[in-house]
């Protein structure tokens, strides 16, 4: 395992910042051990709901966790979550949808695993596409 900090700027897609990030380094399987910032119009889909939510306007993040994966495709297979706060102390959670823009900052430590590969195949017991880990060459 190999650690990398990510300092994403404002206007960057949270998600897809991390996964080219994560490509950059010429690996396609990470965890993220930690992450804070503040988004703008964040995207996020609450549990047991199909569409996904604009929370208009600054929002802040308390906490992401989850794994990015890429595929030689540049086919994403990354599952993230985050908690927010609103500019009035509300707090909200789900999964990071794209479209979540950083505000001014996103500071994240990535855990990248290079002799681990991602992907998501539909699982027959939930019905969803679920992670599915295989070693690579690395």
């Amino acid at each position: 395992m190999k650690t990398l900090p990510v300092r994403l700027s404002p206007g960057e897609d949270l998600r897809a910042a991390l996964e080219a990030a994560v490509r950059a380094e010429g690996c396609s399987a990470a965890f993220v051990i930690a992450g804070i910032g503040s988004l703008i119009d964040a995207r996020i889909r609450f549990a047991g709901v199909d569409a996904v939510e604009t929370l208009a306007g600054d929002t802040e993040i308390l906490s992401l966790s989850g794994t990015v994966g890429v595929d030689g495709s540049g086919r994403s297979h990354s599952h993230l979550h985050m908690s927010l706060s609103t500019a009035t102390g509300a707090v909200f959670g789900g999964h990071v949808a794209p479209g979540c823009h950083v505000r001014t900052t996103a500071e994240v430590l990535l855990a990248l695993l290079p002799e681990w590969g991602f992907s998501r195949e539909r699982d027959a017991a939930t019905g969803f596409p679920e992670l599915v880990v295989r070693r690579t060459d690395g």
